[in-house]
């Protein structure tokens, strides 16, 4: 991507604060590798809000849309975490501070679609990336029902404590303390001895199928993760503001490590 005259959000940051070219080279060691399946197919994404996207997939990389009067062909990548569960990852030419992941379970055609956005100017006491939620069905062309839950927040999360092993150079611990907020700290890597408290937001898609997004305060950068239960996986990626203002797209994916989770009791739950 271009680089742009958006600053860098480090009004409050320590000095020794590490940005995002820092820790995000590397972090893709433990991803799951892309794939091609999606090439030559068209699908149809509609969301909560009534937003119809139509997709076809050129190629490997590329994805022709439609959206109401606005189309275009832009680059995506595919990421199959499990059979038929795809992580959509596409960022937008015209719009370099904006960026969707689409989570979609093809065996009940629902969709989670994350938009996040970088704002032009950093606020004080306000994370720089936004997102915003919506849940939806997928027409991969055979005219399927959508069945299951309707994808939604979930506290399933609050309360649990694991390890993330993005590479052998890359090593996190997760805390999810609430709805709305998790601690981390780097126990290996660029940012060893460092650590925080950001915004998050976690929806269920499926079942063992979690997206969980976070949003930093001390730099300008968002993560989006699907979470696969089951095997233990996390795929997703960090969008944001690189050295010099570039705008930044990484991939990170990681092996989930539980360590335990807490039980608070009836009187004292975390909201």
């Amino acid at each position: 991507m271009a680089e742009d005259s958006t600053a860098v959000q480090d009004w409050n940051s320590p000095a020794d604060w590490k940005e995002m070219d820092d820790f995000a080279a590397g972090i893709d060691g433990n991803r799951i590798p892309p794939t091609d399946r999606l090439k030559d197919q068209r699908w149809q994404l509609r969301r909560s809000d009534d937003v119809v996207t139509e997709l076809r997939f050129d190629s490997a990389d590329q994805v022709q849309w439609t959206r109401g009067s606005e189309s275009g062909t832009d680059w995506y990548q595919a990421i199959e975490v499990s059979p038929d569960v795809f992580f959509l990852d596409q960022t937008f030419d015209d719009r370099p501070h904006v960026t969707d992941v689409t989570v979609l379970h093809l065996p009940t055609a629902r969709t989670v679609t994350i938009e996040s956005t970088i704002a032009e100017q950093p606020t004080p006491g306000v994370p720089q990336v936004s997102q915003r939620f919506f849940a939806g069905v997928v027409d991969p062309g055979d005219g399927r029902t959508p069945s299951g839950e309707i994808p939604g927040p979930t506290r399933d999360l609050v309360g649990w404590r694991a390890l993330y092993r993005y590479s052998p150079d890359h090593l996190y611990e997760h805390v999810y303390l609430s709805s709305e907020r998790y601690c981390w700290q780097c126990l290996v890597g660029e940012q060893r001895g460092h650590g925080d408290v950001d915004l998050t937001t976690t929806w269920k898609l499926a079942d063992d199928f979690y997206v969980f997004t976070f949003r930093e305060f001390l730099i300008p950068v968002a993560a989006t993760w699907l979470y696969d239960l089951a095997a233990m996986r996390s795929t997703g990626k960090f969008f944001g503001i690189g050295r010099g203002g570039a705008v930044r797209n990484a991939p990170g994916g990681a092996h989930i490590t539980s360590l335990g989770r807490v039980q608070y009791p009836q009187d004292g739950q975390p909201i």
